[in-house]
């Protein structure tokens, strides 16, 4: 998920009732909630290293005590510099329940991202294995509002009190942070349901007379009803929406097939390459399409996709080149020696050197 409802989401953690066992638990729970991303810093070593760790280490059950930690130390180094102040004086930060927090912050994230279409690597590094539940979109804007809610609703309620008077006793908004992570946790259901009605309606016909070997749906932005579909036949893939309320494949007659190319010595060289190897094992659904530079003397440019991330193109998108999201290529010379990554698409291209 984005960033903004992972630290959401450790703050009406902290909200729900646990910042009433100890002092700074909603400073640690937010910021635990959303240190695993902090994985973006292998972008420093150039695009192709920082895909490769991108929800690793930190995204696994072996890396949340480490990163709690990490986060328990910076804040416990601004409560030093606060001069060891608390906003209630009566209730001490408890070091040990914060890191038990802030692993528990950090198992929501690894959740959080398990529900989208990226996936997370849990068992890094006893595993390689990616797991993604499939069901939200990376911005989900049901799950945000909830969260958001549970969070600001408190203030008009103190709002009130203010004009008649009243005083309310130790920390606000309990009641409605734990309806927010409930409402997390319904929507996760209803989508979990729309989900396996899309999946099934897309395993239950045949596409050009060939049977699919297996399927998959996506969420869309908005939509919760509508899905995107990606299904494997034994020689092409299909691109489909799915209505999950009917349940129908296909309802206005978008199929989109995607012939698997032929496997040249060309593409066997990139896949080869450190950036053709993280991304195969990472993909779901890899299709390439080569391009031969010219003059041929040049080389050759291997284009790696996943299907998962290619939304249904309409005419226009394909005439005028649309962006595919999350798709990379392997720059080859003459003799087929990886030479380069190349990362994005016109003005945002990234070139960078293939890793030794």
């Amino acid at each position: 998920m984005e960033p903004i409802t992972h630290f959401l989401t450790g703050a009406c953690l902290g909200r729900a009732g646990l910042n009433r066992k100890t002092a700074l638990a909603t400073l640690t729970l937010t910021l635990a909630a959303e240190a695993p991303d902090l994985d973006v810093l292998g972008r420093l070593r150039g695009p192709a290293f920082g895909f490769a760790h991108h929800r690793g280490f930190t995204h696994s059950f072996l890396g949340t005590p480490l990163m709690a930690a990490v986060v328990l130390g910076f804040v416990y180094l601004i409560w030093r510099l606060r001069g060891r102040k608390t906003n209630d004086p009566n209730l001490p930060p408890r070091w040990g329940l914060l890191f038990l927090y802030a692993c528990a912050a950090g198992l929501s994230h690894i959740m959080l991202d398990f529900t989208n279409n990226y996936g997370v690597r849990p068992f890094w590094p006893f595993s390689e294995k990616w797991y993604s539940w499939d069901i939200v979109f990376i911005f989900e804007p049901v799950i945000f509002g909830f969260l958001l809610l549970g969070l600001i609703t408190p203030s008009f309620f103190s709002l009130i009190d203010r004009e008649i008077g009243a005083r309310h006793r130790g920390p606000r908004g309990g009641t409605t942070a734990t309806l927010a992570l409930v409402g997390v946790v319904l929507v996760w259901g209803v989508r979990d349901f729309g989900h396996r009605r899309a999946v099934s309606a897309l395993t239950a016909r045949t596409y050009e007379g060939a049977d699919p070997i297996r399927a998959s749906a996506y969420p869309t932005v908005i939509d919760p009803f509508h899905w995107y579909g990606v299904v494997e036949t034994p020689g092409f893939f299909v691109l489909a929406p799915v209505d999950s309320l009917r349940p129908e494949v296909d309802p206005e007659g978008r199929l989109d097939i995607r012939y698997k190319p032929e496997e040249t010595p060309v593409t066997l060289a990139a896949k080869k390459s450190y950036l053709g190897h993280v991304y195969l094992d990472w993909a779901k659904y890899p299709i390439t399409e080569t391009e031969t530079l010219q003059p041929p003397e040049e080389g050759y440019i291997v284009h790696f996709q996943d299907l998962r991330f290619v939304q249904l193109p309409s005419p226009l998108s394909r005439r005028s080149g649309a962006r595919r999201a999350l798709g990379a290529a392997v720059k080859l010379d003459k003799n087929l020696r990886p030479v380069g990554d190349i990362f994005g698409f016109g003005k945002d291209q990234v070139i960078a050197p293939e890793p030794d």
